[in-house]
């Protein structure tokens, strides 16, 4: 189990973690141990997230949320296999705990009478800045 919240866990079924070999610099380690994580959660299939919350999670993911609704989650960050899971794993208790955070809805204000004479001055200076660009007549 995974402890999102309190009142959440995520069961071990919809993870799945999965080890290869991390890339860039590390000498003979980044030969030989299989140190990146890549962690698999199954989104779409959780029966422990919402539907509002998978669709900001979703939103949240970007590239990470793949087609069949499986968030996954990369960590190759440290030489340590077990180090670079806990950073998956943190990173994936991040993102469901900022899609659990419902955005308040905006309620709409009238604009100030300040608000619109700024406005209207501003057209009217850069309606007179683009006058003045025409051509040039002679008058001599």
């Amino acid at each position: 189990m995974l402890q999102i919240t309190p009142t959440l866990e995520i069961a071990d079924w919809e993870l799945t973690e999965s080890f290869t070999r991390a890339s860039g610099p590390g000498g003979q380690n980044v030969n030989k141990v299989s140190t990146a994580v890549e962690l698999r959660f199954e989104a779409e299939r959780s029966p422990s997230l919402t539907g509002p919350v998978k669709a900001r999670l979703k939103r949240l993911a970007g590239r990470r949320w793949t087609q069949d609704g499986a968030l996954i989650i990369r960590a190759e960050e440290e030489r340590s296999q077990a180090r670079n899971r806990s950073i998956a794993r943190d990173r994936l208790i991040e993102l469901i705990r900022k899609a659990l955070i419902a955005p308040k809805r905006r309620i709409a204000t009238r604009p100030t009478l300040g608000s619109k004479k700024r406005r209207l001055k501003t057209k009217k200076v850069r309606g007179e800045v683009k006058s003045l660009r025409g051509r040039v007549s002679d008058e001599d």
